[in-house]
């Protein structure tokens, strides 16, 4: 293990990733990402886990048939999604051995110097624990995220904050390309961004079906994560192994260079 380089890693997953066309909780792909992220801690580098997703599983769970639009029902379904959330969480992550943890605050909390000190200092001691920490915004106190869809954001802003070495972004999507591949069927993936420019922008597209983020805000997280040094990844969650391969820095979705 003399050549092994512990990271510490930010993985953000989205809501069109955690749950099926239906809106119900895609369980088999919860385990795929439990497995991989558990494998991970188990080789050493410290993992922490932003989730979207208790919106779409609250709905679920209340047998809605579409997501609601109302900000109370929003965050109402929030508060029921985000308690099965972390259940699902834990029981698949016990599975490996693997203890978690819940961190919910706000973008205020992270702009207040003295609450973001005592948030880092969570961080750490969560991580030298030996825990992985599960991060949403607090959707039933705060509603920029579920208007917004700005957990890619969030997720950047937790990597700056705790200083991690990449940030990597699981999506419905093999990553950015140079036009809509659902309208252009030559639509080319662009694997690797030196500079986010206008072009790049232009290229960002809109909301998924099942989540509120789309393209741009992950534009945006990478933006905020590239400008510490920090090296963000967007690819497709439907194989988290990927993830190996982006550690061992073979291209995998759209990479964005940092300036480390």
């Amino acid at each position: 293990m003399s050549d092994f380089e512990k990271k510490r890693i930010v993985v953000k997953v989205g809501t069109s990733t955690l749950t099926h066309k239906t809106g119900k909780t895609n369980i088999a792909r919860v385990a795929k990402l439990a497995s991989v992220l558990s494998d991970l801690h188990n080789m050493g580098h410290e993992v922490i886990l932003v989730s979207s997703g208790a919106v779409g599983v609250g709905t679920g769970k209340l047998g809605l048939k579409k997501r609601p639009t109302a900000t109370k029902e929003l965050q109402a379904a929030a508060a029921i999604g985000q308690g099965e959330l972390m259940f699902l969480y834990d029981k698949m992550f016990s599975e490996y051995g693997v203890v978690v943890s819940q961190l919910l605050f706000t973008v205020e909390e992270l702009d207040d110097k003295t609450s973001r000190g005592h948030l880092l200092d969570t961080f750490n001691q969560l991580l030298a624990f030996g825990s992985i920490p599960i991060v949403n915004e607090n959707d039933s106190v705060s509603v920029d995220e579920l208007l917004n869809g700005d957990n890619d954001c969030l997720s950047a802003r937790v990597a700056v904050l705790t200083n991690a070495d990449i940030l990597i972004m699981l999506t419905d999507k093999n990553g950015l390309f140079d036009s809509n591949p659902e309208e252009n069927e030559n639509a080319k993936l662009i694997e690797v961004v030196e500079k986010i420019t206008p072009e790049i922008e232009k290229a960002a597209g809109g909301a998924g079906k099942n989540g509120t983020g789309g393209f741009m805000t992950k534009i945006n997280a990478a933006k905020i994560a590239t400008e510490k040094g920090i090296c963000a990844v967007v690819m497709n969650g439907e194989k988290p192994t990927g993830i190996y391969k982006v550690l061992e820095g073979k291209n995998v979705g759209t990479k964005f260079i940092c300036n480390r």
